[in-house]
């Protein structure tokens, strides 16, 4: 690419603000503006973050003939609008997951992505990053024989804040959406890589959970089959501490993986350890020159003339299945959000 690539954000929560601080990072791409429904927010953020353009409204950002691809940084239930408007505008998309609230409204973006012609990828930083390429390679070498289990775990006991996002359903708040998304991004992800494929859609799914007062999930666990007899088991919770980590287990050995998500967030060293009969525990490692979104903006970049994603990282077919597993799941405890 011989220009850098240029992004403009819209939103400018804790997110967005590391997603610009990495892209200062990147080998291709380079932020030029910023938009917020506050212009005096989005002015704010853009003299953070280098001096760029700042917006007034999203639509603003959307004319704007600098920009070539937006990320989308606002809360859950606004990512579809925005998606479609990004799309029909010609700009390509990076949008924070979950990509929207329900299926219905991932097929109505996805429609308008391939209509329009743009690239769009639902924003999984860590199916962008080199710990993940490399664990799909172990997985597809055979390195623990026949994979049987997955098992992925991402929970934390967030503070009684009725009104934050995390537990106000009016925002899409809850577990599953938030999290939910990572762990079954993953088991999908695992479960395609042992049968030679991108991703894989379980055949089998239930759940249980508890729901809280404000009427989302506080924790929850699902079960999912998938071809070959793989289990995945997929834990969450934003108000029960179960810790964040994956496993795999195969019928020659397993894999642990203690940072699944943020991999050497900040540059630096990764690591997971794989575990085989009769052998000490191996650790596999890597050291990165970059962040973690640095390397998410350079894995789009490096995708942008083809229009699809590429394993690892999540293509359009993988997102709606990762949306219909979500779908599942909150239909199975109950949860159902307006509209």
């Amino acid at each position: 690419m011989s220009e850098k690539l240029k992004w403009g954000m819209l939103g400018t929560g804790q997110i967005a603000g590391e997603f610009a601080h990495d892209l200062t990072e990147s080998h291709t791409g380079e932020l030029v503006a910023v938009a917020s429904r506050s212009l005096k927010k989005a002015e704010d953020f853009a003299q953070k973050n280098g001096n760029v353009k700042a917006h007034g409204s999203y639509e603003s950002l959307f004319a704007d003939p600098e920009v070539d691809i937006v990320y989308i940084a606002t809360p859950h239930p606004m990512h579809a609008e925005w998606a479609v408007k990004a799309a029909e505008a010609g700009k390509h998309i990076l949008c924070e997951k979950p990509l929207a609230m329900n299926v219905a409204e991932t097929q109505r973006i996805l429609t308008a992505v391939r209509t329009n012609k743009v690239f769009m990828m639902e924003a999984f930083m860590y199916r962008c990053h080199p710990q993940t390429q490399k664990l799909v390679d172990c997985i597809r070498e055979g390195l623990i024989g026949e994979v049987k289990t997955i098992r992925s775990v991402f929970g934390f006991r967030f503070d009684w804040l009725p009104e934050h996002r995390l537990l106000n359903k009016s925002l899409g708040g809850g577990g599953i959406l938030d999290l939910g998304c990572y762990p079954i991004s993953f088991i999908r992800l695992i479960a395609g890589a042992a049968q030679g494929k991108g991703f894989a859609d379980p055949h089998t799914f239930h759940a249980v959970g508890h729901m809280g007062e404000t009427g989302v999930d506080e924790y929850t666990t699902a079960l999912m089959q998938f071809e070959g007899d793989i289990v995945g088991e997929a834990a969450i919770g934003v108000r029960l501490d179960r810790g964040v980590y994956c496993d795999i287990y195969g019928t020659e050995g397993s894999i642990h993986i203690p940072t699944p998500w943020h991999p050497a967030k900040h540059k630096g060293k990764w690591e997971f350890q794989l575990n085989r009969p009769g052998k000490a525990t191996e650790s596999i490692r890597g050291e990165t020159d970059r962040s973690l979104f640095a390397h998410e903006a350079d894995f789009i970049a490096a995708h942008i003339a083809r229009g699809e994603a590429s394993s690892p990282g999540p293509s359009l077919d993988d997102t709606l299945g990762n949306m219909r597993c979500l779908d599942l799941w909150k239909d199975a405890i109950g949860l159902h959000y307006k509209g």
